[in-house]
Order: C-alpha cells, then sequence, then structure tokens
C-alpha cells in the first residue's frame, strides 16, 4: 500500500487508487505522514485537527480520532504501516516505496548527486516531478496544514521545476522549456525566475520580438501589483536581447545556472552499467535524448474508465501459463489525432508504477517536424534511459505516436519490458505478428465530457449552468482536445459566464478553439499536421469527403457542425456540393482509400453507413477547401 500526499490525500494499491473523502481521521493522517517518522505532538496534530479553537475534550477528540483511523486502514486494508503512541505524541513509520512526498526528495537528493551529469540529472528530476498528482491535500480541510505545509511543499516542487528549465536551457532545449515555462510564468506571475527563462528561451528560439514582449508585460504586473521594479539579472537579460548577445549555453546568463561539481560522496557508476540488450544485442549507453523521459502526469483525467482499467488489469496480471517469455506484453491504443491516446497510456502508467520498478518510460517516436524516428535511434534511447536493470524488475516502455510497425518490431525483444503503444494507425499487422490488446479511442461520451468541464472548472462554476456546460460540450463535438484547449481558455477568464461562453465558441468553434499565447495548441492545427503526414493521394480523398455529399462515404453520412450546426462554412459545402446536383460531379471514393483513412484515424466506424467523419474535422476540411478554392481564384 502506498500513501499519496503529492495531490489529494490517497491510498494506491497497485492501480487501485482510494481518494480519502474529507474527515477528521484524514486530517489526522495528513499531519502525520507530514512528518513520518518523526514524534509529532499531540498538541500540533490538535491544531492540525481542530484549529486554533480547540473543543474542552480535544486530548480525548484526538484519541477517538486516532481510533477512526486505524479502523480505516482496517478497512482498507493497510497492514504495513501502523500509528504509534510514543511519548508525547504519535509517529508513523514510512519510506520512499510507501510514502510519494519521501519518494520524490528522495528522488531530488538522487538529482543533486548526478550534478555532474545534466542528462541523468534531469531525467532525475522529471521522474521525481511525475509523483505530484494535482492540487495538494484538496481534501484535507486544514487551515493550519495548509497555511504551514502547503505553502513549504509547493516551495520544493518549485525549486524542482525551477532546476529542470534550467538544466533544459543549458542542453540547448529551450522549445521543451517552453512547455513548462508558459504555465509556470501564469501560475506563478510573482516568481521572476520563471519569467527570466521563459524570456530567454523565447529569445533563444528566434522569437525575440515575442520575448521583449513578455518582458514589458512581466514589468508592468511587477510594478502595478507589487511597486518594485524587475530585478538585476531580468533588466540585465532585457538588455542582452536589445544587444542582440549571444545566450547560449556558454553565455552570461548561462553562467549563473551552471550546476555545482557532483559531491565527493556521489554513488560511484554501477559496474557493468554501460549497456542494455535492445534488439537482440548490447547497445551502449549514451546521455539521455529529448526524445525519452520519465511518463508525465496528466492533470484533470477523467473518463476512458473502462479501457484503463482493462489495460492496469492486463500489464500487471501475471503471464499465463506456458506463455512465451522471450517476447514483451504488448497494449495498443489507437484512434483520431487528439483524441485522447497519450492522456490514457501516461495515466494507465501511473496506476501501474509499482509493478515495474525498473522504471517507467515515455519515448516519443515521431519529431517535432512529424517525420518517424527510426528503430535503431529508439533502442539506444531506451538504453540510455533505463540502464542495465535488475534481474526480475519489470520496465514499462510507452511508445507514443508511433507511425509504421517497422518502428516497433525491433524493440519487442526483452522480455523484462511491457510495452504501450499509441498510434493513429490501427498497425493491423503488428498484432497479427506479435499480438497483444487493442483499444480504439473515439469521441467521449456526453457524461465524460461533462465530468472532464467538473475536474477541470470546479463543481462550482459548472453546475451553476449545467445546461451551458452541457451545450459548450456539444459544440466541441466531445472531442477531447477541443474540451482540454476550452477548459484551458475558460480558466484564463474566470469571469466569463457558460452560457456567453455559448454563444462566443458558437460563432466560430475552429477559430474559438485555438490558445492564443501558444498557437501550436489549436484543433485546426492538430488537423493540418494530421493531413500532412498523409499521402497526398489520401489527403486530397479526404478533402474530397469532407467538401463532398454524405454518398462518398457510402452511407446516409450527416453533414452538419457540432451540435447539428451547419458550421461556419455552410452545410452543402464548397459550391453546393451537397446538393443533388453537387453528387453528379463527384465520383465515389475506392474502398480501399476508405479503408486507409479509416485506418489513419481520419474517418470512424458508422452508423450511419460503414463509415463517417467527425463533425469538426468535417467543418476544418470545408474551410481548408474554401480557403484554396479563393486562392486559386485569385491566381
Amino acid at each position: 500500500m502506498r500513501f499519496q500526499l503529492l495531490g489529494p490525500l490517497a491510498l494506491a494499491d497497485g492501480p487501485d487508487v482510494v481518494v480519502l473523502q474529507p474527515s477528521k481521521p484524514v486530517i489526522l493522517l495528513a499531519a502525520l505522514l507530514l512528518h513520518a517518522n518523526s514524534t509529532v505532538s499531540a498538541d500540533y496534530l490538535q491544531r492540525a485537527v481542530w484549529g486554533e479553537d480547540q473543543p474542552a475534550t480535544a486530548r480525548a477528540a484526538l484519541q477517538t480520532c486516532v481510533l477512526r483511523l486505524r479502523r480505516l486502514f482496517t478497512k482498507h486494508g493497510v497492514t504495513g504501516t501502523s500509528i504509534e503512541a510514543v511519548p508525547g505524541g504519535y509517529r508513523i513509520t514510512a519510506g520512499p516505496p510507501t510514502l510519494d512526498l519521501l519518494g520524490f526528495r528522495d528522488q531530488v537528493r538522487r538529482a543533486t548527486a548526478l550534478a555532474g551529469d545534466p542528462e541523468a540529472e534531469l531525467y532525475t528530476l522529471k521522474d521525481a516531478l511525475s509523483l505530484w498528482q494535482g492540487s495538494l491535500l484538496a481534501n484535507v480541510r486544514s487551515d493550519v496544514l495548509h497555511r504551514d505545509e502547503v505553502t513549504r511543499l509547493s516551495e520544493e516542487r518549485l525549486r524542482a521545476v525551477e532546476r529542470v528549465c534550467d538544466l533544459l536551457l543549458g542542453l540547448g532545449r529551450c522549445g521543451e522549456a517552453l512547455v513548462d515555462l508558459w504555465t509556470a510564468t501564469r501560475v506563478y506571475p510573482g516568481h521572476e525566475r520563471f519569467h527570466e527563462q521563459l524570456i530567454e528561451a523565447l529569445y533563444r528560439t528566434g522569437r525575440q520580438s515575442q520575448a521583449l514582449a513578455e518582458y514589458r508585460r512581466v514589468k508592468g504586473f511587477l510594478l502595478d501589483e507589487l511597486g518594485v521594479d524587475p530585478s538585476p539579472s531580468l533588466r540585465q537579460l532585457e538588455l542582452s536581447i536589445l544587444r542582440g548577445e549571444d545566450l547560449g549555453a556558454g553565455g552570461a546568463v548561462r553562467a549563473a545556472v551552471e550546476p555545482a561539481p557532483a559531491p565527493a560522496s556521489a554513488p560511484a557508476p554501477v559496474p557493468g552499467a554501460t549497456s542494455r540488450v535492445i534488439q537482440g544485442a548490447a547497445v551502449p549507453l549514451p546521455a539521455a535524448s529529448p526524445g525519452a523521459g520519465p511518463v508525465p502526469a496528466v492533470p484533470h483525467f477523467t473518463g476512458r474508465e473502462a479501457e484503463a482499467a482493462a489495460m492496469a488489469a492486463r500489464l500487471t496480471a501475471p503471464p499465463p501459463p506456458g506463455a512465451d517469455g522471450g517476447r514483451p506484453l504488448t497494449v495498443l491504443v489507437s484512434g483520431a489525432p487528439g483524441i485522447g491516446k497519450s492522456a490514457l497510456a501516461q495515466h494507465v502508467a501511473h496506476l501501474v508504477r509499482d509493478s515495474f520498478p525498473a522504471g517507467r518510460l515515455l519515448v516519443r517516436m515521431t519529431r517535432a517536424d512529424g517525420h518517424p524516428r527510426t528503430a535503431d535511434e529508439v533502442a539506444a534511447e531506451v538504453a540510455a534511459a533505463l540502464g542495465p536493470g535488475r534481474a526480475g524488475e519489470r520496465a514499462l516502455l510507452v511508445l507514443d505516436d508511433v507511425v509504421d510497425a517497422d518502428q516497433v518490431r525491433p524493440l519487442l525483444t526483452p522480455p523484462d519490458l511491457a510495452v504501450v503503444v499509441t498510434s493513429r494507425m490501427g498497425l493491423g499487422g503488428l498484432i497479427a505478428t506479435h499480438g497483444g490488446w487493442v483499444h480504439r479511442l473515439t469521441a467521449f461520451t456526453e457524461a465524460e465530457s461533462y465530468a472532464l468541464l467538473l475536474a477541470a472548472l470546479g463543481t462550482e462554476r459548472v453546475e451553476a449552468e449545467p445546461r451551458a456546460a452541457r451545450r459548450l460540450t456539444s459544440l466541441c463535438g466531445h472531442f477531447p482536445v477541443a474540451l482540454r484547449i476550452l477548459t484551458a481558455r475558460l480558466l484564463t477568464r474566470p469571469g466569463l459566464r457558460l452560457g456567453d461562453a455559448v454563444d462566443w465558441l458558437g460563432d466560430d468553434p475552429l477559430a474559438r478553439l485555438t490558445l492564443t499565447d501558444s498557437p501550436d495548441h489549436s484543433v485546426s492545427g492538430l488537423f493540418d499536421r494530421a493531413l500532412g503526414r498523409l499521402d497526398p493521394r489520401l489527403s486530397e480523398a479526404l478533402l474530397r469527403i469532407g467538401a463532398g455529399p454524405p454518398a462518398l462515404l457510402g452511407g446516409a453520412d450527416i453533414a452538419e457542425g457540432p451540435d447539428g450546426a451547419d458550421g461556419p462554412d455552410g452545410a452543402g459545402g464548397p459550391d453546393g456540393a451537397g446538393g443533388p446536383e453537387g453528387r453528379k460531379d463527384h465520383p465515389p471514393v475506392p474502398e480501399d482509400v476508405l479503408e486507409q483513412l479509416a485506418d489513419a484515424g481520419l474517418l470512424e466506424d458508422g452508423p450511419p453507413g460503414p463509415y463517417r467523419i467527425h463533425d469538426l474535422l468535417r467543418v476544418h476540411l470545408r474551410r481548408t477547401v474554401r480557403i484554396r478554392n479563393r486562392r486559386t481564384e485569385k491566381v
């Protein structure tokens, strides 16, 4: 049994996680776990549970509370951990394997010992940060703990995030650092170091004007909200950008954050840790690569309960009698771009973390330009990240965004691996030759979409306007990536009523489903990149299908926008393609082309008919054709 403190207080037993309901025994448990392996005085525990205004019988009530907590342990099968009554108070014993807070601190200490190897330090810190699972102690209603402990723990996490960004900048991986820094600067607007890192990352990725605009925004915030000027280092950074200075890893700014030499007590390299057997041969262990790293946590994960439970059960089940021990277990998650494949795979990887002591690794199988990476390249990264391993310990690989089966087959050799593959493609050939289980994802149900809004926006805001909330999910077509972008935009506009957001989104869903400060996060951009990956013959066929009549799909498909609307480009498509006259000009799409588009995740199974197309994708395809036709007319 594992206690999860870095988020809502919960008990985890393998893939099963129980978030404890708010109560006084839960407050008591949180207070003890925050000071695990130390004696916590009765006075402090009483203040944590009842606040400063304690009842006259607080000492006796505390003993009753301890009894209730022990009963709670019995109810949930907690047998390896006990609450000890010691002189002056109580104590609970835990270690890194049984308490995530201690696991986080242990990983941070390991990272510090690796300061001479920035890649290894970065990997270890990311693994430590993956233990954080959401709002800290959200179900622990204690003003004392939130005042005295939550702030301190948050500061520990911020220091780790800051160091991760320093390492990424020092390694020249500025684009990767931007992902964390956009969030960090918005959540912690008064943390100047995050702003300094963000401005540097923008400048070093060729976005000088945006870097200077960010500096002006931060300067205005500091003056208006705090009445102070930017720090000397932030002002020096602005001056360096204006002068066009080189801020590479060897520059003045990087020199301020170079890692200290490794301490003399740092552990020596493990003998024999220079290679790992991948593809049947010993692969050298180079420094870790940006393509492989710890599996990140997924904030506000909701839905997919049946798929998550089935995947967790299969990954943790013992091999059947007589099974081939030379081939790793494989689970394939497939579906359309933006349908939530990666989120599900990463969520499940966290559920089964206790079953894979050798580590859990997320491996990006495509480059930023969408081109696939080779199996040899990935094999070297996996070997570097996992190390030599220990006998009997299993590791879990999440191979994310696989393009074809040839990328995966050479990796399916070590028996101490389990593999989760995410792909837009069906990869039927891989399943035919290597076996495994397939989970093909479709859009959320109405209940799942509503649950996501509740988790992301909060019960109070959503339940105040439930009809508007459901209307928003319909306008998003219950498409997970669209819902994520919508909730991100609504979180940055807390004063916007959901009813007003319905009108705002309904005017032009595709234009609104974009993050203005991160243009890469947009539904249209996602679809454009998906079209760019297709063979030109297939992309042209998909554009014809989206802009043409329903008959092109071989059934009575409905050419409507989200929620039954015709969409901003009109129901009939360009030039009246949806009408009877338009059908005469549209020859049928060959069956093999439809099959290939379905296999690529861009057509879904019916009804109606054997194929259908998602409403948002149809609207995007119509708009793309209209824009292209206008350009052709101008020429």
